[in-house]
């Protein structure tokens, strides 16, 4: 708010005793939009009761309207969306109401702080007890954490071992692999066995090559003629 230098900020504080789930709508344009105004409130929550206010003091060509709600949380959200929200021209000023609040309605608005509160404080209690169902199914996907080395039972050991042995032996055992003679026809078309054949001949001539083991010659060594500055 502006004030002057020597002036201490002006602060308002809400508490669960100045919230409520009766609204006051004041600053409503004068044009029968009650209708529009209880679906634009009502978007934000249950409305249990809206009516205006008829023998309430206002501004010319505006009424005010009085809007129940069901629940204070959808009251709370409603108010700090559209106070000040412009509504057909008019900025709409909401404010709370408490003072129509019965004793029924106090003490369900402080009880349901009060659990409000305790959630926030223990998040994990609002879940309620498990049944032991649902604790052996949680369990069930939960892989358990490796375990070290030294605390790996022998007999887990023995089996591993076993059955790498086994997969060796087995390896071992079968047959070895049949060695293809270089001269075998592989396929039933004559040009195709002429083309194999050609090309491992001249593979065969590399291979004979003596240039092959020759080492090929180093490269000398560049002498840098540079002048130095």
């Amino acid at each position: 708010m502006p004030r002057n230098k020597d002036e201490l900020p002006a602060v308002r504080v809400y508490t669960v005793c100045d919230e409520s789930r009766y609204l006051i709508v004041r600053n409503v344009p004068a044009l029968g939009c009650g209708d529009e105004l209880l679906k634009l409130f009502g978007s934000y929550g249950e409305i249990e009761e809206c009516k205006p206010m008829d023998e309430e003091d206002c501004e010319p060509f505006t009424d005010v309207y009085w809007i129940k709600f069901v629940q204070v949380s959808n009251a709370r959200f409603a108010k700090r969306k559209l106070d000040e929200f412009v509504f057909y021209g008019n900025r709409l000023q909401v404010s709370y109401a408490p003072y129509f609040e019965s004793l029924s309605d106090t003490k369900e608005k402080l009880e349901g702080r009060r659990k409000e509160v305790l959630a926030r404080l223990n998040p994990g209690r609002t879940k309620g007890p498990t049944s032991h169902n649902q604790g052996v199914v949680s369990e069930s996907f939960v892989s358990p954490a490796p375990l070290p080395s030294n605390c790996i039972p022998h007999q887990m050991i023995s089996k591993q071992r076993e059955h790498a042995e086994s997969e060796q032996s087995s390896h071992m055992n079968d047959p070895p692999l049949p060695m293809v003679s270089s001269n075998q026809e592989y396929f039933s078309s004559p040009s195709m066995n002429e083309t194999v054949q050609l090309v491992r001949d001249k593979l065969d001539k590399i291979q004979s090559s003596p240039h092959l083991d020759a080492q090929p010659a180093l490269k000398k060594p560049r002498v840098d003629n540079r002048r130095r500055i």
